[in-house]
């Protein structure tokens, strides 16, 4: 008789391949997948009859504004309650680090840096200690991490709205070298972000060919998603050209009800550029987004709720049309008072929403903001909605293709070796989940809401949800990058769905 640490019996294995599901025994040992198939000569220290509910690999955040949390609440229940065992951070053009907080005395301090949470966090002027300490005190997930554009530049220059020098750049570029040497996965950015709002798309080319020597990938908030959407995803494209690198363009999305629709063509356009170079999106299954409050959006095009705010804390979870009129005043004006300040805008089309997350190489990112006081429910029921409301309910796509997006698609896209899939020799990230109620609890009343249906997680071959609450185990790993990222992966798009990704 075999023995392994543990050993999960009578599932359905979804390999996250895109394969059909077939009953099968997993057996692990030393946090990797031992075995798969049936394993009657195993017996296990910890044995779980699955009772024929389906195993997948744990789901890849890919999308994650998790950088402080990770350390401030390492158990993070609202991702492993979801089947997240991986998350990608340093988004939109923010990281935790390289930022020194000693530097920031007497300068203006960037509200959208808030979307990582406090201030005193970014105590990190080295890449490398960040994730050193990480290690030090790891959380409940694995994390790769990615470094934001506007940290750099918050680095490098004495004020962000204008163009960097070419001697800024080269500091940019030599932090850069130095994030890359330390693990980083690659670049991000959020050119739509005032922090670098004014930079010049060469600036942004020069940093990303020191990530393209190394292999890393760049993802991108693009510069705009809404009128002047066209520009910017032809302008994301060529820093993936001249960078040499892989491009990831972050919660693909229609702003304003002007350009609802227009997903057909952006679409089209992405697939035209993935014929010649290596290109990926990422989405959110809701058609409201969030980020900090911009008074310029409350002008009543579309409901806008407050997500916190530090002079008004008490109007977290109101709309700004509400606030506005108990004080008598527009929304613009309410949005201004209400400064900094977080936010929900209801600025999507549900068959956008729907069109995007139909195509094969659309992998999930929750984006959720951890440190809001009335957060986005995407925070906590972004995966279950996909696999409950989109997959089972609406029947966008097969549950083999669901996981395969989860998975080994964000595994590949983002260079995380022998994450992402059931098979041996594989880090035993797993998700054992009910296909038949699997479902998003949180909303935006209950923006909290624990989703029905994953019954274990399990990281590196330890359990860290299961009846409905944290273990405590922190078995997370910083993943650091691994040789290049990416390329070419994403060409062959006229892939069938529900085929595995090769």
């Amino acid at each position: 008789m075999k023995t392994c640490d543990l050993l999960i019996r009578n599932a359905w294995v979804i390999d996250g391949t895109g394969a059909p599901g077939r009953p099968a025994d997993v057996a692990v040992r030393n946090a990797r997948i031992e075995a798969v198939g049936t394993l009657p000569d195993y017996e296990g220290h910890t044995c779980i009859d699955a009772e024929g509910k389906a195993l997948a690999p744990g789901f890849i955040d890919v999308h994650t504004h998790d950088d402080q949390v990770l350390l401030s609440n390492p158990l993070l229940p609202n991702k492993i309650s979801q089947g997240v065992t991986t998350v990608i951070t340093g988004n939109c053009g923010f990281s935790l680090a390289p930022v020194d907080i000693r530097a920031t005395e007497g300068r203006a301090w960037p509200m959208s840096f808030g979307l990582l949470g406090a201030r005193e966090g970014y105590a990190f002027p080295d890449f490398a200690g960040y994730l050193d300490a990480l290690e030090a005190s790891p959380s409940a997930v694995n994390a790769g991490v990615l470094v934001g554009h506007s940290a750099l530049r918050y680095g490098a220059m004495d004020r962000l709205d204008r163009e960097a020098t070419a001697d800024e750049t080269a500091r940019m570029c030599e932090a850069m070298e130095k994030c890359m040497e330390a693990g980083a996965l690659g670049l991000s950015s959020g050119l739509h972000y005032p922090p670098a709002k004014a930079s010049a798309t060469e600036e942004v080319i020069e940093i990303a060919r020191v990530v393209g020597r190394h292999g890393g990938i760049y993802t991108t908030h693009m510069r705009n998603e809404a009128d002047d959407i066209d520009p910017s995803i032809e302008e994301a494209l060529r820093i993936g050209r001249e960078g040499d690198v892989p491009v990831q363009i972050s919660h693909h999305k229609l702003i304003d009800a002007r350009n609802h629709g227009r997903s057909v063509e952006t679409l089209e356009r992405i697939e035209r550029a993935r014929e010649e170079q290596t290109v990926a999106i990422d989405v959110y299954p809701y058609n409201a987004g969030s980020t900090v409050l911009d008074p310029g959006r409350c002008d009543g095009r579309y409901k806008v709720i407050v997500t916190w705010s530090t002079p008004f804390p008490e109007m977290a979870g109101r709309t700004v049309a509400d606030i506005a009129e108990e004080w008598g005043v527009d929304g613009v004006e309410a949005g201004r008072r209400l400064l900094p300040a977080g936010a929900i805008y209801f600025m999507l089309s549900e068959d956008d929403v729907q069109r995007i997350l139909s195509r094969p190489y659309a992998m999930i990112g929750s984006d959720g903001l951890p440190h809001d006081e009335r957060a986005h429910p995407r925070l906590w029921g972004t995966f279950p909605r996909v696999l409950g409301h989109y997959c089972r309910d609406l029947g966008l796509f097969p549950l083999e293709e669901a996981v395969r997006r989860m998975t080994s698609l964000a595994a590949e896209s983002f260079g995380l070796k022998d994450r992402g899939v059931i098979r041996p020799g594989a880090w035993a990230d797993l998700t054992l989940f009910d296909p038949g109620t699997v479902i998003d609890r949180a909303d935006y009343q209950n923006v909290d809401g624990v989703s029905d249906g994953i019954l274990m997680v399990v990281v590196n071959g330890e359990t860290v949800w299961q009846n409905g609450k944290p273990t405590g185990n922190r078995p997370g790993r910083v993943l650091r990058r691994q040789g290049r990222i990416g390329h070419g992966l994403h060409r062959q798009n006229r892939r069938p769905a529900g085929l595995p990704a090769r």
